[in-house]
């Protein structure tokens, strides 16, 4: 008896094959027409994808016909079901769409069961359709995953390689069309963020800084470049009037780099400009080790003196611009007001005795140093930037 329903299974199933490999043609086309009538965008792609799309039918439905033919071996479908089709096809095609897809075309199937089934076979080829649903729905996930893969890390060497040549002062306009092909929404206020790069893996670093980014509403590009992370950071505000605070902004990302000095490059009006902004962080990086209580972050502006001691010939240029220059424009009195008093280790009394003034008259000088440079002489802090300006302005002046 066993036997005999044994091999009545398999006459069945055998004569379900034959009409199956016979509806195979009948079946794709009716697939594609009902993808036509029910799916919007699949009407309003070009004609070459809607043809790519029905080879990728019909191979699922040819595949199915194979898989069917051998029930004693189940194995999962490959995902070569879709190789039929270019791989540029999982970027005209979302993954909601190939679900869609995939589901339109079981559904045509199914209904065609009573139809293409021997008579008594109807129960086996409908199992096998739902399972063949559940192996399709797996290949489907894994290619678009290979190809999210793949895409992810072609955008990792190509975020890396814009934000190199921010670094290396080779930006152009091929950086710009890098920048917009990963998704960089051209903000007018740019800056650069420096510091040490964590251990371990930089692809997870790179990671959590963009979520970070996208809580603090920011553009964000960003690479591990050696042991340095470097992070170009954009406004991604819509009001231009918003107030951009680059210290909160670079704190909102501060926690993924690792231990030490983490540098603010000034605010830049675009990305290809944002080479100053790297260079000056990166100079403000090498040299914060000279000023070990630096609040972390700190701006590289901050660090001007110490970068004009390391050698950073744009912190000496910016020191002379900004500083000396417009106290020597503003007349000898305001320079040598002030070299006095730092010399007289701050003293106004002591100032004004060398300079037979009053003290009132050299309050007031110091007073119009501050409003011409924005430093404080009377500010430790700032007294030693002035005494640097002091210094290199007038060895540019000899």
């Amino acid at each position: 008896m066993e036997r005999r329903t044994a091999a009545e299974r398999a006459e069945r199933h055998a004569a379900t094959l034959k009409r199956l490999e016979r509806a195979s043609g009948k079946l794709s086309t009716a697939a594609i027409a009902r993808m036509d009538e029910q799916l919007s965008w699949y009407r309003n792609m070009p004609p070459e994808h809607r043809s790519w799309i029905g080879l990728v039918a019909q191979a699922g439905i040819a595949a199915f016909t194979e898989w069917f033919r051998h029930p004693e071996a189940p194995q999962a479908i490959s995902t070569d079901v879709f190789g039929t089709a270019p791989r540029e096809l999982t970027r005209a095609v979302t993954l909601r769409q190939t679900v869609e897809m995939i589901r339109t075309t079981i559904e045509v199937v199914e209904e065609a069961i009573d139809e293409v089934a021997s008579p008594g076979g109807e129960d086996g080829l409908r199992e096998a359709v739902l399972v063949y649903a559940r192996e399709i729905a797996f290949a489907t996930a894994q290619v678009y995953a290979q190809a999210a893969e793949a895409r992810g890390a072609w955008d990792a060497r190509l975020e890396a390689l814009v934000v190199n040549s921010l670094l290396s002062g080779d930006a152009d306009e091929g950086v710009l069309s890098r920048a917009a092909a990963l998704g960089w929404g051209s903000p007018d206020r740019v800056m650069v963020v420096m510091g040490s790069a964590p251990a371990g893996d930089s692809e997870l670093v790179v990671e959590a800084i963009r979520r970070a980014a996208r809580h603090a509403k920011l553009h964000v590009l960003t690479g591990v470049l050696g042991a340095r992370l470097v992070v170009v950071v954009g406004d991604g505000g819509k009001n231009p009037d918003r107030v951009f605070d680059p210290v909160p902004a670079a704190r909102s990302l501060i926690g993924q780099f690792a231990a030490g000095p983490v540098v603010i490059g000034p605010i830049v009006g675009d990305l290809l400009s944002a080479t100053r902004s790297a260079q000056a962080a990166a100079a403000g990086l090498r040299a914060c080790a000279a000023w070990p209580d630096a609040p972390r972050p700190v701006l590289a502006d901050d660090l001007l003196p110490e970068r004009a001691l390391a050698g950073d010939p744009a912190a000496r240029q910016q020191l002379v611009e900004e500083i000396y220059t417009p106290l020597d424009e503003a007349g000898s009195a305001l320079l040598d007001t002030l070299s006095v008093y730092l010399e007289q280790a701050s003293s106004l009394e002591g100032a004004a005795r060398m300079l037979f003034v009053h003290p009132n008259t050299v309050r007031y000088r110091l007073r119009r140093v501050t409003d011409v440079t924005g430093y404080a002489p009377s500010d430790v802090r700032s007294a030693f930037t002035l005494r640097i300006a002091l210094a290199l302005g007038r060895l540019q002046a000899t």
